[in-house]
């Protein structure tokens, strides 16, 4: 039996809990999250500090699925745009997930405390988000949870680069995916298809735009959409294309206009499109 690992009924080996603490010094618990436990912790013969996910299978069924399918997905990928695994382990009472450790704090925030935001700044992280979705689906993997809290920047002194995360919804594509998944708040109701409902009409409302908006008849309202490029709203349009046969693929995206191009603006959107993205998502965000 190797060394520090645990033999229990049904035949499978298990890390000791030593195993994990010889290795790393946990330290400062970032914060709790529906499935899993996030804090930082310090590889001791290295010196290096790294992100760490704690999943306590005590939790149930769905965090320990949500766990083993992470570890699953991310033992298989290897990309500059998503955050890399370094190590994972398995007790008999958690689930350990390493990953490097991205400084730079997530786009939703970054946003946020920006004084200017510019279609050519929105333009470089889809055109990243892009890539790592190109190459998800080139190894017929889908997030399903992509969204701005789960988009970092790496290092905190150069908002270029930018990394995705948190994949234990993420699934493969071997035929249709019926299961519904992923963020509720962010569905119809939002940006970019925002409303004024008021707020005891808006669950019925949400239910008459998603199907509005299934079925391919949205529109670009005044006056949240005035200050956004032909472009933009083009790649949209694509993007949003209900013939699955006829939408754009992450792959082609790359050499759209808006992305590739002269076609993203370089208008100020903070104090317009932005007012509303904060006053929406951060709703979800928060709530």
């Amino acid at each position: 039996m190797p060394f520090g690992c645990l033999a229990l009924r049904d035949g499978r080996m298990y890390d000791s809990i030593s195993d994990v603490t010889d290795k790393y010094e946990f330290g400062q618990v970032l914060r709790a999250k529906e499935f899993c436990e996030l804090c930082l912790a310090k590889d001791r013969q290295r010196d290096k500090l790294f992100f760490c996910k704690k999943f306590l299978k005590k939790d149930g069924r769905k965090v320990r699925k949500a766990a083993k399918n992470e570890i699953m997905i991310l033992k298989l990928l290897n990309h500059p745009n998503i955050l890399q695994l370094i190590d994972t382990f398995e007790t008999r009472k958690e689930y350990f997930i390493f990953q490097d450790l991205a400084t730079g704090g997530d786009v939703f925030d970054w946003i946020l405390d920006q004084g200017n935001y510019t279609e050519r700044d929105a333009s470089n992280v889809i055109r990243q988000v892009l890539e790592a979705v190109a190459y998800l689906h080139s190894l017929n993997i889908v997030h399903r949870n992509l969204k701005l809290e789960n988009l970092m920047y790496y290092t905190e002194n150069n908002h270029n680069k930018v990394v995705l995360r948190d994949f234990y919804l993420s699934t493969f594509e071997n035929g249709p995916i019926t299961e519904p998944c992923g963020t509720p708040e962010y569905l119809a109701g939002n940006p970019p298809f925002y409303d004024e409902t008021e707020e005891e009409n808006t669950d019925l409302h949400n239910r008459i735009i998603f199907c509005r908006i299934v079925a391919g008849d949205f529109e670009f309202d005044s006056p949240y959409w005035d200050d956004i490029s032909p472009a933009a709203k083009e790649l949209v349009c694509r993007l949003m294309e209900v013939d699955q046969m006829l939408r754009i693929t992450a792959q082609d995206a790359l050499w759209h206009e808006w992305i590739a191009g002269n076609g993203a603006s370089e208008k100020n959107l903070k104090d317009g499109v932005c007012a509303q993205f904060e006053k929406n998502f951060a709703k979800a965000k928060w709530r």
